[in-house]
């Protein structure tokens, strides 16, 4: 299946779910996630997949175990790749009622990657690159996110340059587009695999600078 872009039926199942997250509804409907949401970004996937890798496909269930929010559904469709043997940075494409989401980078930061991200932001060779990278990518009409120290990180002055940088646990680039004509069309594959090339330089640099981690898998 080639990918046709993602159909406005996708949006309208995701703006039911969102008001009516319930079994009931999703039972009633799970043909048309299956037929406008799952099969489009396969498709979709597919289509990226000899350029970036084989991405992981997230589950529409939402784990509610230690959650407030006890709704069982995503009101969204996300799939990430990240390329073997790398360990920091990769690619994140989104669907939902809002539109598509793509977003690069690392989300979550083990303690030692998060040691060794600092250890390379401070570096002089190594941190005015990162920084200039951000830069381009932020003047590019990219949102530089990702969690965040209030405070100076231990071991480190609010004098030091690059601070806010030093500052992250964990450093993303995203973008947003709301629905538009173009997302129903093929156009849609253009604009994911132009974003993912654009945060190919910030991936390179967290896969080069922060790796895998070394600890143990969370459970």
């Amino acid at each position: 299946m080639s990918f046709a872009g993602f159909p406005d039926e996708g949006l309208v199942f995701y703006e039911g779910l969102e008001a009516d997250n319930s079994k009931t509804f999703w039972t009633a409907h799970k043909a048309e996630y299956d037929t406008f949401v799952r099969a489009p970004v396969l498709a979709l996937l597919e289509e990226l997949s000899a350029e970036f890798g084989t991405a992981k496909v997230f589950r529409p269930y939402r784990d509610v175990r230690f959650s407030h929010d006890k709704t069982p559904y995503k009101t969204h469709q996300g799939a990430v790749v990240t390329p073997e043997g790398r360990g920091a940075g990769s690619w994140y494409v989104q669907i939902s009622a809002d539109g598509l989401l793509v977003s690069g980078g690392s989300w979550r930061l083990e303690s030692d990657q998060v040691a060794r991200y600092r250890r390379a932001v401070a570096d002089p060779v190594q941190g005015p690159l990162l920084e200039a990278e951000v830069e381009r990518l932020r003047a590019a009409g990219w949102a530089i996110e990702g969690d965040r120290l209030v405070r100076v990180p231990a071991g480190y002055s609010a004098d030091d340059e690059r601070i806010e940088l030093l500052k992250h646990k964990a450093l993303h680039a995203t973008r947003n587009w709301t629905p538009t004509d173009w997302l129903h069309t093929p156009a849609a594959l253009d604009r994911v695999r132009d974003a993912w090339r654009d945060l190919a330089t910030l991936n390179a640099w967290l896969a080069d600078n922060v790796g895998a981690t070394t600890k143990e898998p969370r459970r």
